[in-house]
């Protein structure tokens, strides 16, 4: 899209305030550097380390902080859970940083913002420890959301998603597979004290990540053959709902991408730790020095 074309009202819905359809912000509601967590409760968490809160907005299941931690400007926004979320938050907040909200025109300089997902997983290595802190090195996709935009070939990896596909023998009636890497230079900051390996992420909580309560599985061996899968010494760590669309529209859109995970469910031991919340503290206030100390 050229940068003088006007955006039609049916494509960048704003409210009648002016703020942006979902998120029911502005602008300048907006920092650059932004903390998105899955659970709205997770926001007061989050915000909870700020010196200070400049504003708040609430819509549906997505929150919005704004605040000052160590001087720095910073933004935790929940998206809810899953790919078709992240879809809708990331073009929003993209659109806030690089659309003219009252032109419906592109900005003629690109903002680049950075995002780093602060969630839960589970963990899929049966030799992890209970809470490890897990970053993201690739976000692996079984979700089909990328194939939607055009020239998602061109940030994806290819030889990894392929490995991927031939190693599991990925049955062809499922989504595609696609691989995209975090941003490095967010990634260097916390690859030497973390955890750090393949995410995959599905589009869905049960049969898509392999559960089985009344409804049988198509693919029964799906998540052993995840956990056996090695791509250049790295194996698939985690399963969650949200990064390989956060990784992929991220690259598309120039913007800058992490996510970091408190692993809360092991699939291999089925075990579960339900008192993960000091662990999540902790995560929190790790970011926080490393972004802003």
């Amino acid at each position: 899209m050229t940068a003088d074309k006007i955006i039609a009202p049916s494509e960048l819905i704003l409210n009648p305030d002016g703020t942006i359809y979902h998120l029911k912000i502005r602008p300048e509601n907006l920092a650059d550097t932004i903390l998105l967590v899955g659970d709205p409760q997770r926001v007061e968490l989050v915000s909870a380390f700020f010196d200070e809160i400049e504003f708040k907005a609430e819509n549906r299941e997505i929150k919005t902080h704004t605040g000052i931690y160590n001087r720095k400007r910073i933004t935790v926004i929940s998206t809810g859970m899953g790919v078709d979320n992240i879809d809708i938050v990331l073009n929003e907040l993209d659109a806030l940083a690089n659309i003219n909200l009252d032109t419906r025109t592109i900005n003629p300089k690109h903002k680049k913002l950075t995002f780093i997902r602060i969630g839960t997983s589970g963990v899929l290595q049966p030799d992890i420890p209970p809470n490890p802190f897990i970053v993201s090195e690739f976000g692996l996709g079984i979700d089909g959301v990328l194939s939607f935009y055009k020239d998602s070939g061109k940030i994806a990896e290819q030889e990894l998603s392929g490995s991927f596909i031939a190693q599991t023998g990925w049955p062809k009636s499922f989504p595609i597979p696609y691989a995209v890497k975090s941003s490095e230079s967010l990634f260097n900051l916390f690859k030497d004290d973390f955890l750090s390996g393949i995410t995959i992420t599905a589009p869905g909580f049960y049969a898509p990540q392999g559960r089985e309560l009344r409804l049988p599985l198509a693919f029964p061996e799906m998540n052993k053959r995840i956990q056996d899968f090695s791509y250049r010494e790295r194996k698939i760590i985690n399963f969650e709902m949200e990064t390989s669309a956060l990784y992929g529209l991220s690259k598309l859109l120039d913007h800058n991408a992490l996510t970091i995970c408190v692993g809360i469910a092991n699939r291999k031991s089925l075990n579960f730790n339900q008192d993960y919340k000091p662990a999540m503290k902790k995560l929190i206030e790790i970011v926080f020095d490393r972004i802003a100390g």
